[in-house]
């Protein structure tokens, strides 16, 4: 009988020091504190359903989100804010071409309206009148000027961000030759500088 208790007596002693660390991983207050969490229920812990329960209410959310981000984007359309500007008007590259154009006067600038009156001068003016010839021929005469013009100010501009960047990222001329052929008003972003006001 001594025999038996002795040798339940180390069992008892280990049942009870595994009852104090389960309660002392459980206690918030304890002096080591909880567990770490094994990396598999860290993992669990981390997964996201791939499909939302509520398909209606992820359409909702994401029609949202997408209206916002659209509203950011117009306001820095007009604001010229870079951080939410569409990925093609991005760049300080970019911006300062816009500036260097919006600076200067461009013969692109009126090609629409020269081309609208030819339509309505054309649609006047008799088929058999000579009239219309010459009316040709000047709009010939705007295309050839404003290609020179366009041509000479992406010559320029190309040196201007040579001269400020060292180098010239792709696309950048082209765009700003492009934008020299909008109307002043009707760009987009908008204008932040007045004519005459060069970029530095």
């Amino acid at each position: 009988m001594f025999g038996r208790k002795k040798d339940q007596a180390p069992d008892q002693q280990l049942t009870a020091a595994s009852s104090e660390q389960i309660d002392r991983f459980k206690d918030p207050q304890s002096a080591k504190g909880v567990p770490t969490p094994s990396r598999r229920a860290q993992e669990e812990a981390r997964k996201r359903p791939l499909v939302p329960n509520d398909r209606a209410a992820a359409k909702v959310a994401a029609r949202e989100a997408r209206r916002e981000e659209q509203a950011r984007m117009r306001r820095a359309l007009d604001t010229g804010e870079e951080r939410f500007l569409p990925l093609r008007d991005k760049g300080p590259q970019k911006k300062y071409a816009r500036d260097y154009v919006d600076a200067r006067f461009s013969l692109g600038e009126y090609v629409m309206f020269v081309a609208l009156a030819i339509v309505v001068l054309t649609v006047v003016i008799p088929p058999s009148s000579n009239s219309q010839i010459i009316v040709f021929g000047l709009f010939w005469v705007m295309v050839a000027g404003v290609a020179v013009d366009a041509w000479l100010m992406s010559r320029k501009l190309k040196r201007k961000i040579i001269e400020k960047f060292h180098s010239v990222d792709s696309g950048v001329i082209w765009y700003g030759t492009m934008r020299s052929l909008q109307f002043r008003r009707l760009r987009l972003p908008k204008p932040m500088v007045k004519r005459g006001e060069w970029p530095s």
